[in-house]
């Protein structure tokens, strides 16, 4: 193979024999460290091979995150194996987190000594053969290229760059920076991309309250809600006497659609447990919990590594670097319950007791966990401060726009082409994300609206898409945030149907302390799903009856959110009065004319059979459950109306495109 061929003659001795110390301690001394001992030459090799910018036998990566493993990665990664067997060829295989594009999932990347990485899409076990047949030759096959990515060597011929790819060109990447690229079981590969530098010089150079100030002067705000501003959140709890501080990652992540946390902790726990060390030192805790989800097997196996990781090369305990600071870090696994991302009913949770928010104040900064100080902060918020730290708070503040600074991740999904986890500078439009980075509506299909900020939510609609994402923006038109689910939808969807799957969500995970969420909701539930079934009163009045219930709905909500006791609640109506909001026709249509156009809502679907196209073949007549078809053979057939229940039986099983569902 021309490869093989290629490293004979260029044969060099490219491992690393530095100073006849090992790996470990010659990161401590030189790069972690106070002093160098070893020259730049050499520190500057070091840090290529382990970031593996320079390699002396082929790399081939395998996008293993729970999307990548879900979409076949696992299988893709055997065939791999085989490969190399039977080709007798030395090659390394390196498990990453998910770069992003979770549509093109199994993910695969080789790197040829001395050449870019390349990365392939939709690689199933069956194509791993060619595409490593070709790239040994040192040539690309075009089929399902990606793109190639400049870590500094050779560039492959009439091949995308990953900054000119549609899906990553438009985005500005400090959360996500290594997410798909490094190993993220590695933290020599992390230091070697500069992690734990930020940690170690601020930990050197700043008093805790300077990381405070400098944070606050970023302009970072909470990523995981309503947008409170980090820094300022912090200097209440360094403000506040105390023996003992806590910080608290929230990575609960319970919204529909959203799976940001998931992915950056598989794909980079080095920089969170980094931002978590930079942020407790600038509150003066010691102690720090990732309260995380035990859904989320695969980032709490990630996790636990790093942290056992970095307590070995001294990152994590006591007198860290002898600075005189003390930082722990400890796993809480969640139970899964929706509640528990409200962060007093977290502070309950990992205290042992039942989650239930408790009234505020005393506010979690002054009196949180244990009854001590406790900052909350979710996992992109903290992920952003070691990335602050290094580029300096002005430079950070000049990503985003006047009142809402940096980038924020979003979990793309529901009906778009290119679904996956992107991160764009604050500002961006929603047109841009969509029809830009995700690449419009499948099929041709009209956009309808986008689901953002989860079940704390509103929906965006096709007259507001140039709006810019602010938390400001979002508000204004009855959105919000959150923590960063974008559900995209099209004429497909019927609206009051995503408003009824929103509160059947909210209404199940209510933890049901305060009356107003709990039967509150428990009633607009009742009322959307009277809307979305088929009456049954005939009483002429019935259909002012049903409107009188969607007027009632706004009441409910009125109540609901001045009343309920933790943010939950009082955000809970936001997706029934969002789809109130911008799509009353809808509501009216389900009420007055009992139809639902999307053809969603199956207790409103009216079925008919087009006489023209019917050929009596008898088949829907076998298929229908409650025997509501009639006809003899060959001779075409009725729906009898009174006994049909719209299933849907007939349409799947009909060849002839005879059914018309109204």
């Amino acid at each position: 193979m021309k490869l093989f061929q290629s490293i004979e003659t260029k044969k060099t001795n490219n491992k690393m024999e530095i100073l006849n110390v090992n790996q470990k301690e010659f990161l401590i001394e030189n790069i972690l460290g106070t002093k160098a001992r070893a020259s730049v030459e050499e520190i500057s090799k070091t840090v290529r091979l382990l970031s593996k910018k320079e390699i002396s036998k082929p790399v081939i990566y395998i996008g293993a995150g729970t999307c990548g493993l879900g979409a076949g990665a696992g299988k893709t990664k055997i065939a791999i194996e085989s490969y190399l067997q039977q080709k007798d060829i030395d090659a390394e295989i390196v498990e990453v987190g998910c770069i992003g594009l979770c549509a093109s999932e199994p993910l695969m990347d080789v790197k040829i000594p001395g050449f870019n990485r390349v990365s392939f899409q939709h690689v199933q076990a069956s194509k791993v053969e060619a595409i490593l047949d070709s790239m040994f030759e040192l040539e690309i096959p075009k089929a399902d290229l990606l793109c190639q990515i400049d870590d500094g060597n050779k560039q492959w011929e009439d091949t995308l760059s990953i900054d000119q790819h549609p899906f990553f060109k438009p985005q500005t990447r400090i959360v996500l920076k290594n997410c798909g690229l490094i190993n993220p079981t590695s933290i020599e590969e992390y230091i070697a991309n500069g992690g734990y530098k930020s940690f170690l010089d601020t930990i050197k150079t700043y008093k805790p309250i300077e990381v405070c100030e400098q944070i606050e002067k970023s302009g970072l705000r909470g990523r995981g809600g309503g947008g409170f501003p980090t820094g300022k959140k912090w200097k209440f709890a360094s403000a506040t006497e105390a023996d003992q501080k806590y910080l608290i990652c929230n990575a609960d992540e319970g919204d529909p659609g959203a799976f940001m946390d998931r992915a950056v902790i598989e794909g980079d726990p080095h920089r969170l447990i980094e931002g978590m060390a930079i942020a407790a030192y600038g509150i003066g805790a010691s102690v720090a919990y990732v309260y995380i989800r035990a859904e989320y097997p695969l980032a709490i196996e990630r996790l636990k590594i790093a942290i056992t990781k970095a307590r070995e090369y001294g990152l994590i305990g006591t007198n860290i670097y002898n600075s005189g600071f003390d930082f722990e870090l400890k796993v809480k696994m969640g139970a899964g319950a929706f509640v528990c991302g409200e962060e007093t009913a977290l502070i309950h949770s990992i205290e042992g007791k039942r989650g239930m928010p408790r009234p505020r104040p005393p506010f979690p900064a002054v009196s949180g966990l244990f009854g001590k100080p406790t900052i909350i902060n979710n996992v992109e918020t903290l992920s952003n401060v070691s990335e602050i730290m290094r580029m300096g708070a002005d430079k950070f503040a000049e990503i985003g726009t006047e009142t809402s600074k940096g980038t924020k991740v979003f979990a793309l999904s529901g009906r778009v082409a290119k679904t996956g986890l992107i991160e764009i500078p604050m500002g961006t439009t929603v047109r841009e994300v969509i029809f830009d980075i995700g690449g419009g509506i499948p099929e041709n299909k009209e956009f309808k609206a986008v689901q953002i900020g989860g079940p704390s939510g509103g929906c965006i609609t096709a007259e507001n898409l140039d709006i810019k994402i602010t938390y400001e923006s979002l508000i204004e038109v009855g959105a919000m945030m959150g923590s960063g689910g974008l559900v995209v939808m099209d004429e497909r969807t019927c609206m009051v149907d995503v408003a009824k799957f929103f509160m059947d969500f909210i209404q199940r995970e209510s933890c049901g302390k305060c009356i107003p969420c709990r039967e509150g909701t428990k009633r607009m539930l009742e009322i959307l799903e009277t809307i979305t079934k088929k009456p049954t009163n005939t009483s002429k009045y019935e259909p002012l009856e049903r409107m009188k219930s969607v007027m009632q709905l706004e009441k409910l909500s009125k109540v609901i959110k001045d009343t309920s006791l933790c943010g939950l609640g009082q955000t809970a109506p936001n997706p029934v009065l969002s789809t109130l909001r911008w799509f009353r026709h809808e509501y009216e249509e389900h009420v007055f004319d009992r139809k639902c156009a999307a053809g969603v809502c199956t207790d409103l679907r009216t079925f008919t059979i087009d006489i023209e196209k019917c050929t009596g073949c008898m088949v829907c007549v076998k298929k229908c459950p409650v025997d509501a078809i009639i006809g003899a053979r060959k001779i075409h057939h009725f729906i009898v109306q009174d006994r049909c229940i719209a299933c849907g039986a007939c349409e799947e099983a009909c060849k002839f495109d005879a059914i018309i569902i109204s």
